[in-house]
This record gives structure tokens, C-alpha cells and sequence, in this order.
């Protein structure tokens, strides 16, 4: 446990600001206080890592796409299953 998480500095108050902080949404005071922050609190710094880490990883999802045989795989199997009479 950090220092500052034993003080209570660290909640989920200061996490939403180190999302906000990733966003680009902060001022520059702000950015320097987050950056800051990040720099003396391993706890935070951890969380930081693990959003970026997040982020890069949906971010690259969003751009792969499947191979073409996987699509015609599926898309077969799609229309050769019957619709369920009720």
C-alpha cells in the first residue's frame, strides 16, 4: 500500500482525474499535480500502466480484422443452421 493510499488521497475520486488525465481532458496545473502524482504513488502509477495497457489493447482490436476464411466460415455455418420451429 502506498503512503498516500494510507492517507486516503487515493480513491476513486483521484483515479476518475488520472482517466481524465489519459483523456487529455485536464488543464495544464492539472496535468502537472496527476503527473506528479503518478511519479510518488506506485498505486497509482500501477493503475495508470494497467489502463494504458487497456486502452492500447482495445485500440488495437478496433483496427484488426478477421481473415477473410474465418468470415465465410462463419457466415456458412450461420445460414446452414434451421430456424428453431416454436
Amino acid at each position: 500500500m502506498s503512503d498516500c493510499q494510507g492517507l486516503g488521497d487515493c480513491d476513486d475520486t483521484r483515479m476518475q482525474r488520472i482517466y481524465e488525465y489519459l483523456d487529455g481532458a485536464l488543464t495544464r496545473e492539472d496535468l502537472s499535480e496527476i503527473k506528479q502524482h503518478l511519479d510518488t504513488c506506485e498505486e497509482c502509477s500501477e493503475q495508470y500502466d494497467l489502463e494504458c495497457l487497456i486502452r492500447t489493447m482495445v485500440k488495437r482490436s478496433c483496427t484488426e480484422s478477421a481473415p477473410e476464411n474465418l468470415k465465410n466460415s462463419i457466415l456458412d455455418r450461420i445460414h446452414s443452421i434451421k430456424p428453431v420451429e416454436a
